[in-house]
């Protein structure tokens, strides 16, 4: 929808299905980034089912807890995890409840913020918390900083080489590298552009385990033993 006036600067409502699309987005790398930092073992198991619980009422965090009982689990990780589906759950169902209240708001473009902002106060306030918690102890924490170092050079390094074959596809090295895409990139392309639109898409596509292995292949660190 067109919210500019004439002769004003143009202007465009964001699409409905966007806030749904963000809500999720955001519900996930929150919640997920507090599950990881427990496996890291940045966050002690109290500290994680302290936070992931905050997203329920006493009653609910009690059948919670009777239910990891029921079905026997012992193991912190698989506690958490279970604790995690439940938080996301909730998260959901509040960002749907949300959107449905704000349905003619949100279609008229004037629905002011995220859908999270509008959620009810006892997972919004966990939301909060938990959002602080990962700037303060998660996102600066050595391990985390160490896999953000490395990940910058593989894909400085991924993204530098693998141009470099595409601009000149009739270096001997070049040809190498470009036999390792798949038919569906159409790296082979005589358009320059098209060569390296492929080269985005081939490297967007990987796995962080994938993109490690040709980087890895790509240094002479990792090579098969003929």
């Amino acid at each position: 929808m067109k919210l500019s006036q004439p002769g004003e600067p143009i202007r465009y409502a964001r699409h409905p299905l966007v806030y749904l699309v963000e809500a999720a987005d955001d519900i996930c790398y929150e919640i997920m980034d507090i599950e990881d930092a427990h496996k890291l073992k940045i966050l002690s198991f109290e500290e994680t089912a302290h936070l992931l619980m905050g997203f329920f009422d006493e009653e609910t965090q009690r059948h919670i807890k009777q239910r990891i009982a029921d079905e026997g689990l012992t193991d912190n990780n698989e506690k958490v995890v279970y604790m995690r589906a439940c938080a996301v759950g909730k998260l959901e169902n509040k960002c749907v409840e949300a959107f449905v209240a704000n349905e003619e708001a949100i279609l008229n473009g004037t629905f002011e913020g995220s859908l999270i902002d509008h959620i009810d106060e006892t997972q919004r306030q966990a939301y909060k918390h938990c959002s602080a918690l990962s700037y303060q102890r998660i996102y600066h924490s050595k391990p985390v900083l160490d896999v953000e170092l490395a990940g910058y050079k593989i894909m400085q390094t991924l993204m530098e080489t693998m141009i470099e074959a595409a601009v000149n596809p009739e270096r001997f090295y070049s040809q190498q590298l470009l036999r390792r895409f798949s038919s569906q990139y159409d790296i082979q392309s005589p358009d320059l552009e098209t060569r390296i639109m492929a080269v985005i898409d081939y490297i967007s596509g990987m796995t962080d385990v994938y993109a490690l292995e040709i980087y890895q292949k790509i240094n002479g660190i990792s090579l098969p033993i003929i």
